[in-house]
């Protein structure tokens, strides 16, 4: 029992962090898919922080749908046990991972690129959103280059970093949450570039963490003392 509820651990506390930005883009969907169907008049209330959604719908529509199942399919991967147990479901899971990570990644830079700035946005987070997005594109094509080769291994560390920054926005809530719980007006460009960097970049720190701390198994000794001892001692 204790075994499966570690094992499932980190899962669950990934699907926890995707929660806040899963449900805002659900609203989202909800309010740009009855605004198409019913037209201007059952729109939502257009915004300038919305509008550009409106005038254009399908990039964030499909940047949302991507996203969601990039975060719940890939927040299962973190799952030793299932992995091992389901090792078809894997790899099915994985390739649809992997797609729906680089329509996020592809759908987000178009929108950075063509998108209007919303109030509040600048050049900082411009640049950001470009080099976070190529970024996890490029992890993506190493991931599955490093399959190819079945070098498994250097697939996962590819998968943990491409995985890390698409989950930016779940920690940019709480790189936000300081700000908003002591103002009631929006951040200036520079603070608001500052939050959402801090965002990605903290991921980014957590994947690399993850990547390089020793590994270690669990192993009873005589006597019935219990040793910690590294993976690559029992290849």
């Amino acid at each position: 029992m204790r075994r499966t509820r570690a094992d499932w651990g980190i899962p669950l506390s990934l699907i926890t962090l995707s929660l806040v930005p899963a449900l805002a883009g659900a609203v989202r969907a909800a309010e740009l898919v009855s605004g198409t169907l019913s037209g201007p008049a059952g729109r939502a209330a257009i915004t300038p922080e919305n509008a550009r959604f409106f005038a254009s719908p399908f990039p964030i529509l499909l940047h949302i749908v991507a996203i969601l199942v990039y975060s719940m399919l890939g927040a299962l991967q973190f799952s030793e046990g299932f992995r091992r147990r389901r090792r078809g479901w894997h790899r099915v899971a994985g390739g649809l991972v992997v797609a729906s990570g680089v329509l996020v990644a592809t759908t987000g830079l178009w929108m950075t690129r063509y998108y209007p700035w919303p109030p509040g946005d600048g050049q900082l987070v411009y640049l950001e959103r470009l080099v976070f997005g190529s970024a996890m594109l490029l992890f993506l094509v190493l991931a599955m280059n490093a399959v190819r080769q079945r070098n498994f291994a250097a697939h996962g560390r590819w998968m943990i970093r491409a995985y890390a920054i698409g989950l930016g926005a779940g920690t940019q809530v709480f790189t936000h949450l300081p700000w908003f719980l002591v103002s009631n007006e929006k951040p200036g460009e520079l603070l608001r570039g500052l939050m959402m960097g801090a965002g990605w970049i903290i991921n980014v720190l957590v994947a690399e963490w993850i990547i390089r701390a020793p590994r270690r198994v669990i192993r009873m000794e005589s006597g019935g003392r219990v040793a910690l001892i590294p993976a690559d001692d029992l290849a």
